[in-house]
């Protein structure tokens, strides 16, 4: 699939990677900004100036760590070869 339908994938809660990608097990997901906001018990705009924390991609590596704020590169963006995970 291309990249326009793996983001469509993800706001509905699934992972997506590429086939092209040289690291395997690696996937690419949506946090929901209400599920931190939950887990950190902040980021609700109760007070003044609190920031509310809005939805960010991750990545899972192929070294097994999580890393918040995945950016796709160019070649990501016009990749015909996402899917699933």
């Amino acid at each position: 699939m291309n990249f326009v339908q793996a983001i469509v994938a993800l706001k509905e809660g699934k992972q997506v990677a590429r086939q092209g990608w040289n690291g395997k097990g690696q996937f690419v997901y949506l946090i929901k900004g209400a599920e931190l906001q939950r887990g950190l018990k902040y980021g609700y705009g109760e007070y003044e100036g609190e920031p509310t924390i809005v939805d960010v991609l991750a990545i899972k590596t192929t070294s097994n760590h999580i890393q918040i704020g995945w950016l796709a590169s160019q070649s990501d963006m016009l990749a015909e070869d996402w899917e699933i995970v």
